[in-house]
């Protein structure tokens, strides 16, 4: 089995939040869907695993932060540099917001922040490596 990464975030619309990742790129893993839990698959080895309130209860006593905080970005790439703009402007259509954070564009990295309807925050972002600057890369 390869490594994998399960990303496991509490929402407080089920049926709302699978339409938003549905909008943004993600297909839904029926396998792993009921009443409480949606699995969203990005790909063959990242899943974010949708959890009401009272399901991520069954994991943790930690309070669920309030939707104005950020514990975490999830950056995601894309292959093209358009498909960051797509994202951002179905995440704003389907109930999530555009744009929290200012846009980065160095030229060869693009990116723009957006939140999902509970307040999630995913970095969309694409990188073309072999354009950036000979200073700027590790080694």
């Amino acid at each position: 089995m390869p490594r994998m990464i399960f990303v496991n975030l509490p929402v407080g619309n089920l049926d709302a939040s699978m339409d938003f990742y549905k909008a943004i790129g993600f297909e839904n893993n029926p396998h792993f869907t009921d009443e409480t839990a949606a699995c969203m698959v990005w790909s063959e080895t990242i899943h974010v695993m949708l959890l009401t309130h009272a399901k991520w209860r069954t994991f943790t006593n930690r309070p669920i932060p309030p939707t104005s905080s950020s514990e975490v970005m999830l950056a995601i790439s894309l292959i093209e540099r358009d498909a960051v703009d797509t994202m951002t402007g179905a995440a704003a259509a389907s109930g999530g917001t555009a744009d929290i954070n200012p846009v980065q564009d160095l030229g060869f990295l693009y990116s723009r922040s957006l939140a999902d309807p509970d307040g999630h925050v995913w970095e969309a972002m694409w990188m073309d490596p072999a354009a950036i600057p000979s200073g700027d890369q590790p080694g």
